[in-house]
C-alpha cells in the first residue's frame, strides 16, 4: 500500500510490474537507447532483495565511495552536501554522514525510504521519495552526487544524467559506478550473456530460468557510457582501484591481490568487456571546456 501511494505521489502508474507493459525496444552499441517508462518491480526493489538490507555489504560500498571521494576532493568532502540517488534502505547514507556535512537520500521505493527514515539516527541525513529523472531540488544544490548502479534501472539514462548535471554545483562531482552491458555475467540475475540479448529474448530468458517476469534493467556498453557522460569530465578510477584495492577499501570486491592483478590486466586489455567501472564525473566550471574535449 505504501508503495502504491508513492507511485501516485510521483504521477506513476499503479500496480507495480503487473500493471506495466513488458514491451521493450532494441538498442545498438553506437546509439543511446530509446526506452519505455516502465519501472516494473523497481518501485519496491528492496522487497525481498537481501543486498539492500545487508549492513555490511552496503557499508563496504560506502567505504569505497568515501575513500575515492576523499582522495579526489580532500578537505572539501567534510563540508560537502551529498545527494545519493537510489539510496534504498539508507546504509550508505548513514556511513557517509560521518564524513560529510549533509546527505540527502532519494529513491522511488517508498517502503525502503520509510525503513531508512526509521532506522537511521544521524542528524545530518534526510530521506525522501523522489524520481531521479525529475528531481525536486533546485539547480546547483549539491557538491557530490552518488549514482552507483542506478543508470540501468531508469527508463531514460540521458534524463538521469541531465538531472545530475543540473543539481551539481560547478566543480562538483558525481561518483558513478556502472555495470557494462557486455560483461559475461549479468550482475542482477546472475545469468550469463543476459544483458547482451535483445529485450524480447532477455525477457524470455529470465522467465525460463525463473528469475522474474521480465528483464527490466537496460545496461550500456563502454562507448555508450562514455557518450552518456559526455557533459562531464570523466576521471576513471577503475584501474586505480584494481591496482590498490586496500587503499580504496575494495579488497572485498576482488578476493585477493592475485585476482586484482588479473582483473587489472583484463581491464587494461579488454576494457570493452570489463564487468564494470568506477568513474568520477566532474561538472566543469563555466570556463572549463574539458568535458567536450574527451
Amino acid at each position: 500500500m505504501v508503495a502504491e501511494l508513492a507511485r501516485a505521489d510521483l504521477g506513476l502508474p499503479p500496480g507495480g510490474h503487473q500493471a506495466v507493459s513488458l514491451q521493450r525496444v532494441r538498442r545498438q552499441e553506437e546509439d543511446l537507447p530509446v526506452v519505455t517508462t516502465d519501472r516494473g518491480y523497481q518501485y519496491d526493489y528492496s522487497r525481498g532483495n537481501e543486498q539492500m538490507h545487508s549492513a555490511q555489504g552496503r557499508q563496504r560500498k560506502a567505504a569505497t565511495m568515501q575513500a575515492i571521494l576523499q582522495e579526489a576532493i580532500g578537505d572539501r568532502l567534510a563540508a560537502a552536501a551529498v545527494l545519493n540517488l537510489g539510496c534504498s534502505t539508507g546504509f550508505i547514507d548513514e556511513f557517509l554522514a560521518g564524513h560529510v556535512a549533509s546527505v540527502m537520500g532519494v529513491d522511488i521505493d517508498q517502503d525502503a525510504i520509510a525503513l531508512a527514515q526509521e532506522r537511521c539516527a544521524a542528524s545530518n541525513v534526510r530521506f525522501q521519495v523522489d524520481d531521479a529523472m525529475q528531481l525536486s531540488f533546485a539547480d546547483e544544490t549539491f557538491d557530490v552526487v552518488i549514482c552507483s548502479q542506478v543508470y540501468e534501472h531508469v527508463p531514460d539514462p540521458n534524463q538521469l544524467m541531465k538531472q545530475i548535471h543540473r543539481v551539481l554545483r560547478p566543480g562538483g562531482v558525481c561518483y558513478f559506478a556502472a555495470t557494462n552491458r557486455w560483461a559475461l555475467m549479468e550482475r542482477h540475475h546472475k545469468l550469463p550473456f543476459l544483458s547482451w540479448l535483445p529485450a524480447p529474448m532477455a525477457d524470455r530468458y529470465v522467465r525460463l530460468l525463473g528469475k522474474g517476469d521480465a528483464y527490466y534493467e537496460r545496461h550500456l556498453g563502454y562507448r555508450e557510457l562514455l557518450k552518456l557522460a559526455s557533459a562531464f569530465r570523466v576521471d576513471d578510477y577503475t584501474g586505480k582501484v584494481l591496482l590498490q584495492p586496500d587503499r580504496y577499501g575494495a579488497a572485498y570486491m576482488l578476493g585477493g591481490t592475485a585476482k586484482a592483478r588479473i582483473a587489472h590486466f583484463l581491464y587494461a586489455n579488454l576494457r570493452g568487456m570489463f564487468p564494470g567501472f568506477i568513474w568520477l564525473l566532474w561538472k566543469p566550471e563555466p570556463h572549463d571546456r574539458s568535458a567536450n574535449e574527451q
